[in-house]
C-alpha cells in the first residue's frame, strides 16, 4: 500500500482527488491538510510515502512547505497554475498535475510513483560506516580516499551531494538521505534539509532565526540548524 496525504486549502479539490484515488486500490489515504503547517505536522507524524501538494496556499506555499521538511516523501504537485512546472521539477517532484485532475493523467502519475517505490525496494540497505573507515570519492577524473571522520559537512544539490573535506569539495551522484543512512550517527547530524554536519567540527553555537541555531565550524564555515532539527540537536547534545 502507498501511504498518501493530500495537502490543499480547497476542500472541494481534496474531495475530488479523493474520489479519483478510490479507483486505485494500492493508495492508502491516511490524512489530509488544508495548510502547510498542518501538513508538516502530519508528514512528520505519519511519514507517508506520497503527498499530493497544492502550490498556492494561505501563509505558506507548497514550495515553502518542502523547504521545511527534513525527509521528503514522493511529491506530486496539483495546482491550477501551469507557470510553476519548471520549479516543481527542480524540487524533484515526480509529476505536475493541473486542476481539474483527469483520471488518465492521475493514472500516469501514479505509475511513476509505483516505479519509484519498486526501484527503492530493490536497493539493498548499505552497511553503516564508522568514523575510521576510508571511503572512495570520485568526481570526474579526480579520485580521493577519505577517512569518514575527515568529512566536515555534506551539502545537497538536487540528486547530487557536495562533500567537504580538507580543501576539496567534490560532487557525487548520491542523495543526502542515502548518505545520512550510512554515516555514523554519533558524529554526523542532519542540520537542515540540505546539509549534514560533522559534530566534531563544531566550534561555536549561537541562537538563530525562528528558534534555530547557527553553528560555526572550526574552518570558519557557518551552518544553520533548522528550528525543528534544533530541538533534536539539543536533546542529543544535552548532558
Amino acid at each position: 500500500m502507498i501511504r498518501t496525504i493530500l495537502v490543499d486549502d480547497e476542500r472541494l479539490a481534496r474531495q475530488e482527488l479523493t474520489g479519483l484515488l478510490q479507483g486505485h486500490s494500492d493508495i492508502d489515504l491516511i490524512g489530509e491538510a488544508n495548510n502547510a503547517d498542518e501538513a508538516i505536522e502530519l508528514i512528520e507524524q505519519l511519514k507517508p510515502d506520497l503527498i499530493f501538494l497544492d502550490i498556492q496556499m494561505p501563509e505558506k506555499t507548497g514550495f515553502e512547505l518542502l523547504e521545511e521538511l527534513i525527509t521528503t516523501p514522493l511529491v506530486i504537485f496539483c495546482t491550477a497554475y501551469d507557470e510553476y512546472a519548471l520549479k516543481a521539477f527542480e524540487s524533484n517532484a515526480l509529476d505536475y498535475l493541473l486542476k481539474p485532475v483527469h483520471g488518465d493523467r492521475l493514472k500516469d502519475a501514479l505509475g511513476k510513483v509505483r516505479k519509484q517505490i519498486q526501484e527503492r525496494s530493490k536497493q539493498e540497505t548499505p552497511d553503516k560506516l564508522n568514523e575510521h573507515q576510508q571511503v572512495f570519492i570520485k568526481d570526474g577524473d579526480k579520485c580521493w580516499f577519505v577517512k569518514v571522520g575527515d568529512i566536515r559537512r555534506i551539502e545537497s544539490i538536487g540528486n547530487y551531494a557536495r562533500i567537504f573535506f580538507d580543501n576539496h569539495k567534490p560532487m557525487i551522484h548520491r542523495t543526502l538521505n542515502d548518505l545520512e543512512a550510512r554515516l555514523p550517527t554519533e558524529a554526523f547530524f542532519r542540520a537542515n534539509r540540505k546539509e549534514i554536519i560533522n559534530l566534531r567540527n563544531i566550534e561555536k553555537i549561537e541562537p538563530y532565526f525562528s528558534g534555530g541555531l547557527l553553528t560555526y565550524l572550526n574552518t570558519g564555515e557557518r551552518v544553520e540548524i533548522s528550528r525543528r532539527q534544533a530541538i533534536r540537536f539539543r536533546e542529543i547534545m544535552a548532558l
